[in-house]
């Protein structure tokens, strides 16, 4: 699976460089998910934009990774691709996800989940 992950102050971003995220690499997916949140990440905004595919595999990936981080701090979606994001509305997932269009609005609601957990900043 292709996964990036950059490190800033507040929080770390991840791009999915797979055009589909499906069975074949979900289980990887949610394993990356764990890892960051285990090595102290609080807050996750994850690049949706190369991602054309998801079947249920990868959107139980992404409620792990929302899980994982939705405690301390937040988990955000963007750059999602229509096709993406239909599968997440048919699945209510638009309903308990955070899914904004760019990365300055993913950053501005990991500093809006910061400051409603007391934290005044998220990493």
């Amino acid at each position: 699976m292709e996964f990036t992950v950059d490190k800033y102050e507040n929080y770390s971003i991840a791009k999915i460089d797979q055009e589909k995220v499906d069975s074949t690499v979900a289980p990887e997916l949610k394993s990356e998910f764990m890892k960051l949140a285990q090595d102290g990440v609080k807050s996750l905004i994850v690049d949706m934009a190369t991602v054309k595919y998801v079947d249920s595999s990868g959107l139980s990936a992404l409620l792990v990774g929302n899980r994982s981080f939705g405690d301390t701090g937040a988990f955000v979606l963007f750059n999602v691709t229509d096709h993406v994001m239909k599968l997440i509305a048919i699945s209510q997932l638009d309903k308990v996800m955070n899914i904004v269009a760019g990365q300055e609005e993913a950053a501005d609601m990991v500093l809006l989940a910061a400051i409603n957990k007391g934290q005044g900043a998220a990493e």
